[in-house]
């Protein structure tokens, strides 16, 4: 804790310590030295540009930089886009703010997870903490203590059919059931009669296109699919050229798309039917679908034109995106709502229904009623109610009750309204229009929702129910330890991401930005620090205390994967391990006791991992007492590596390590930059062992020098 806050004062990259990371950076860099200009080609997002920039200035590239800035992978798009290359510079903004974000994630992730993980963490339990994550996981176990918190109350809706209708009481709802049952009992046996009929044409405008979100939210709510799934969906279908960027968080086109549209509307083959009313005129532009100042780096999500054979839930995602994108150029769907009013006894009743005129953009599109099934308690119940006619001053016998209702908790979060919830920074809001507006003030990002949904059950702080989103107990308990109102509040953590949108448009100073992290960091840490709070918690099971003297590894091994055949495990015999799949033929066997010596469970354990024992004293081999090495052969059968006396001398220890080459038995085995060879290569040996085939044959051991030895003299 004395550690912390850890504040640097830059940040800068480093390659990975991988070998073929480094190797592909090398090629890299070797191109910048001979370029004269270098055209940066990332995604047309803050991400795609960061990473870019990371790669130029890792390689310190100081030359020319363009940059290609497109939103689609179809040929037109990429032609039109190197003839329109833009400076590098351009978009230096878009970089500062990856850039604020990436640091802003590292300050605060580093910072918080190692500060709770210390002061609250249990038994080897990391407390990970995040600038998305936890305001996220703060919405859901809110809602789950509202929910659990929630008591029902009882009351009561006076009814009534007429004529196969429902009409409700308009006097409200009655918490006592005597009042509603003096009501019921007044009106029974009495005429209902309409007082008035009223129709009025309305219009359904065209869903939208859509953003990443709205994709996300449609998939969850009708077929099914996580947030996770959808985008894999959508970016697979990008990288196939059908649709365009999908990780977009608006749901507009700029002007200059418009006219592509009959282009990629003619290109739509298996949609003919659809398309061919609208390309026979001139197709409608609406400021519901284009406006320049609704789009930044990237468009809505639309199809390119280019179509191939899709199967399974890569067809339905791409045909709801190819449906939406006709359906926004049909004509609104025409529309009369009705509302019937009567009365019984001058006990005012209304019921409403709506009556479909013309159907417009709904020829296109399935019906917009969610996909209900009869467990799904978070579908809206209602039902497009389609009234027969009625004329004023009729009048008829009708069915009234009483009905016995009770007052319901909010719903659980699905992968659905947890998107939106996010989009809005934990605020519900139903318009369309309002929700755009809100976007800025969203957590996260449409292409990083998904991962941090994922993020929180792979640490197990939420579970899946059906398709609810539940916390479970270890995700509450770390929501109820932060007492920090900033780390867990959505609409405070988006005003962060409104901050890095104003530093992507040069509105706000990303180095103040930065400043102003460390000094929440700094805060929290002083906060968490001198707080008497004490608590541990854990999500794993405490094991009791194990003596020094016991001998784990044992159970280690039991269980561990066969190292012949890779199929069965481990299992511990009277006398040896042997392979639980030796009834399909594997042969494996490991003895507890070799040459007169009793092997431990420990060496057994790390013989099963790398391959060799360390070096054992006490084998009595042929009556002769010898120290070595145990080692599996070509059949992994085991056997003994006999090793001399340590050598006295550095010569002595040098003739040890030499390897005779098992070819011409005359060179010794050398190590070259890819592989080893003979030193008698001259006198034409051709003895030659690549490093990919030393790792071939070690079958995914670990390659210690007593393995390598062992491999390289054919044993």
């Amino acid at each position: 804790l004395d550690n912390l806050p850890m504040l640097p004062e830059k940040f800068e990259t480093k390659l990975k310590n991988n070998t073929g990371v480094k190797k592909q950076f090398k090629v890299v860099k070797d191109l910048f030295k001979k370029a004269s200009v270098v055209i940066n080609c990332g995604d047309a997002g803050q991400e795609g540009e960061l990473i870019q920039r990371w790669v130029i200035k890792q390689a310190k590239y100081k030359g020319k930089v363009q940059r290609l800035w497109i939103s689609s992978l179809t040929p037109d798009a990429i032609k039109k886009g190197f003839q329109q290359l833009k400076d590098a510079a351009d978009y230096d903004s878009l970089y500062y703010a990856g850039s604020s974000r990436a640091i802003g994630d590292w300050l605060l992730g580093m910072n918080a997870t190692r500060l709770y993980t210390l002061k609250y963490g249990g038994y080897k339990q990391v407390l990970s903490v995040g600038r998305v994550q936890t305001p996220t996981l703060a919405m859901l176990v809110k809602r789950y203590k509202e929910i659990i918190n929630f008591k029902p109350e009882t009351y009561w809706e006076l009814q009534t059919k007429y004529r196969s209708v429902s009409f409700n009481c308009q006097k409200g709802k009655f918490k006592k059931k005597e009042e509603g049952h003096l009501l019921l009992e007044r009106i029974k046996n009495k005429d209902l009669t309409i007082t008035d009929v009223s129709k009025k044409k309305g219009k359904e405008y065209p869903p939208r296109l859509f953003d990443l979100t709205s994709l996300q939210v449609y998939c969850n709510n009708k077929f099914g699919l996580s947030a996770d799934q959808t985008l894999k969906i959508a970016q697979k279908l990008y990288e196939q050229k059908v649709i365009t960027y999908p990780r977009v968080d608006t749901t507009y086109l700029p002007n200059d798309v418009y006219p592509t549209v009959p282009g990629i509307l003619n290109k739509l083959n298996q949609y003919a039917s659809f398309t061919a009313p609208l390309l026979k005129s001139t197709i409608k532009k609406s400021g519901k679908v284009f406006n320049d100042k609704k789009v930044t780096d990237h468009h809505a999500i639309i199809p390119t034109g280019y179509e191939q054979n899709l199967m399974g839930h890569d067809q339905k995602v791409y045909d709801i995106i190819a449906r939406t994108f006709i359906a926004v150029f049909y004509p609104d769907c025409i529309i009369s709502n009705t509302v019937v009013l009567a009365e019984v006894d001058k006990i005012p009743f209304k019921a409403t229904g709506k009556e479909i005129l013309e159907e417009g953009w709904r020829v296109v599109l399935p019906s917009p009623k969610k996909n209900k099934k009869a467990n799904d308690d978070d579908e809206d119940k209602e039902e497009e109610n389609i009234m027969p006619e009625f004329n004023k001053g009729e009048s008829g016998p009708h069915d009234p009750k009483l009905v016995e209702k009770k007052t319901k908790p909010p719903k659980y979060y699905t992968e659905a309204t947890l998107l939106r919830a996010m989009e809005t920074a934990g605020k519900e809001v139903d318009d369309e229009d309002l929700r755009q507006l809100m976007k800025e003030n969203g957590i996260g990002r449409p292409s990083t929702r998904a991962a941090i949904i994922e993020t929180l059950f792979r640490r197990k702080y939420i579970i899946r129910k059906r398709k609810q989103i539940h916390p479970t107990p270890m995700g509450i308990d770390l929501i109820d330890t932060i007492q920090n109102k900033l780390l867990k509040s959505a609409e405070l953590t988006g005003q962060w991401e409104r901050k890095l949108k104003e530093i992507s448009e040069g509105k706000y100073n990303a180095g103040q930005f930065i400043a102003n992290m460390k000094n929440m960091v700094d805060q929290l840490v002083t906060e968490v620090r001198i707080s008497k709070d004490n608590r541990k918690f854990s999500t794993a099971k405490k094991l009791p205390p194990i003596s020094k003297k016991r001998k784990t590894a044992s159970k280690k091994t039991e269980g561990e994967t066969c190292p012949k055949c890779r199929k069965g495990v481990l299992l511990k015999g009277k006398s040896n391990y042997g392979c639980s799949d030796w009834k399909t033929g594997c042969t494996f066997r490991l003895p507890f006791i070799f040459y007169d010596k009793k092997i431990s469970d420990k060496q057994i354990f790390k013989l099963i991992k790398t391959g060799a024992t360390i070096t054992l004293k006490g084998f009595n081999k042929e009556g002769k007492k010898t120290n070595g090495k145990i080692i599996f052969n070509k059949n992994f059968e085991i056997q003994l590596l006999e090793q001399s006396a340590k050598p006295s001398s550095k010569k002595d220890k040098q003739n040890k390590d030499e390897l005779i080459c098992p070819s011409c038995k005359k060179g010794k085995i050398v190590k070259g930059k890819n592989a080893y060879g003979c030193t008698q290569w001259k006198e034409g040996c051709s003895y030659r062992f690549t490093f990919n085939d030393l790792r071939k044959k070690a079958g995914g051991k670990k390659l210690t020098k007593d393995l390598v030895i062992h491999i390289l003299q054919g044993k």
